[in-house]
């Protein structure tokens, strides 16, 4: 994956991100609240030699106390030290070991001073024992370093500082479990989105159809909900932004296949429901109205749309003229200013593929590339039935329509290896159902338009 991949993600999943981030610092709250607060009390003992008058002496004396600084600080939590802090402070209820667990001793680097450290639940008890601790220590390395035959002890310690009575408590830390918790929260969130984006198998972008073919992508068309009432948005809102991408299509089209004598193409998708008829109809509708004759024929005979699409009656049609029950001059009928011409499918037959793969509609073909400047085939989706790579070798010519967040990567592979199959060439893609803003997002935005706008197919 790619920089502009990770950005795409935070940009599709930011909502999500968000949301997992503040219930880790919810949590971090909650646990922080739950938390019995712990006060921390510090003494301080300062160790010297009490021997010792010249300078190289004293200089000895000390070398000598800083190496046993460590030695000292290490019996801090040893039961010589602490049972005589549990007598003194009545703690008989309490063993040395538990009460070790609370008291730490430490020495900084290059001095002779031994900080004891307690933590405890009650503040007082915290400062008490840290006390209790530097006096039992202070005894206890006195009787242990005063050698036979000798009333005192070389080494001294002294209490230097008394632990005070702390008033904030050190755990919980609130802030910094806030800060984990969204760290935490953000890290997971990253990763269950970037997951998401591994094992999302559907085409939401221009992109992910880069990465599956060469073949060139012809336009973007963006969601609409009110599609299903509103099919025909070039005639119904000529100046809507979805409108202008059926326009902006249009124009793709005339640099597409431009050594091909035939102007007719075959509009299908991998599956239903991508906007193939929408995407017919529309396209029709804006070629005529520059000025093109074109014929848009309902070649779907299993489940038509077109004569729906456009208010027109679809009794008769395409498998009528087929099957020798009409005539074609009776069934094509005129729609809008003149310029463009529906065949409608007519009668549903029982072998569609059949009627669509006979000479006869091999010759209807031919008449209609004479007579018209353009003509479109809607035909049915290309993985379900055969019928639109009958039609595609045919014809010769492909616009696949891919419908954005519904295909996935693997149905639009399969029309491609499809077409492919029956050495029919797609001449390029359209990509539908685009989300109107976001990083999916096609078209305007990226060239200063006025987002867009108001949709695409949600059927056939």
């Amino acid at each position: 994956m790619e920089l502009r991949d990770y950005i795409r993600i935070l940009q599709r999943s930011w909502l999500f991100i968000t949301l997992i981030v503040l219930v880790a610092i919810a949590a971090a709250c909650g646990y922080s609240i739950t938390q019995t607060p712990v006060y921390s009390a510090s003494a301080k003992v300062f160790v010297s030699t009490q021997t010792g008058e010249t300078s190289s002496e004293l200089v000895q004396g000390n070398s000598f106390t800083q190496a046993r600084v460590k030695t000292y600080a290490s019996l801090v939590d040893t039961p010589i030290v602490l049972l005589p802090v549990i007598a003194r402070l009545g703690l008989e209820d309490t063993l040395p070991e538990d009460l070790a667990a609370s008291v730490s001793a430490s020495s900084p680097l290059d001095t002779t001073l031994i900080e004891i450290t307690v933590e405890n639940t009650d503040p007082t008890a915290a400062a008490n024992i840290a006390n209790a601790v530097g006096s039992s220590l202070t005894s206890v390395v006195e009787d242990i370093e005063t050698t036979s035959g000798s009333s005192t002890s070389p080494i001294k310690l002294t209490r230097v500082q008394d632990a005070s009575i702390p008033l904030a408590p050190v755990s919980p830390n609130i802030p910094l479990n806030i800060a984990l918790g969204a760290l935490v929260g953000l890290a997971i969130a990253l990763g269950i989105a970037v997951l998401r984006e591994v094992l999302d198998n559907r085409i939401r972008n221009e992109r992910d159809v880069e990465l599956l073919t060469d073949v060139p992508i012809l336009g973007g068309i963006g969601f609409d909900p009110k599609a299903a009432s509103r099919p025909l948005i070039v005639q119904s809102d000529p100046r809507s932004p979805r409108a202008e991408s059926f326009r902006t299509l249009r124009t793709n089209l005339q640099f597409v296949d431009i050594e091909r004598p035939s102007r007719s193409f075959v509009v299908t998708s991998s599956i239903e429901r991508e906007g193939k008829s929408t995407t017919s109809a529309n396209l029709a509708i804006a070629m005529a109205d520059a000025g093109s004759r074109v014929l848009l024929i309902d070649a779907d005979l299993r489940r038509p749309k077109v004569a729906e699409y456009m208010g027109l009656e679809g009794a008769v049609g395409l498998t009528d003229v087929l099957i020798g029950r009409a005539v074609l001059t009776d069934v094509i009928q005129p729609w809008g200013t003149g310029r463009l011409f529906v065949l409608p499918a007519g009668t549903i037959p029982p072998n569609p593929s059949e009627l669509l793969q006979s000479q006869g509609m091999q010759k209807l073909i031919d008449f209609f590339e004479s007579e018209f400047d353009v003509v479109i085939f809607d035909a049915p989706p290309l993985l379900p039935v055969t019928d639109g790579a009958i039609l595609a070798k045919k014809v010769g010519a492909v616009i696949l329509v891919v419908a954005a967040g519904r295909t996935h990567k693997g149905q639009l592979q399969g029309a491609l290896d499809t077409l492919k199959n029956v050495e029919a060439t797609a001449s390029g893609v359209v990509l539908t159902m685009l989300p109107e803003k976001g990083p999916d997002a096609y078209g305007y935005a990226r060239y200063g338009y006025y987002g867009y706008g108001t949709g695409t197919e949600v059927t056939a």
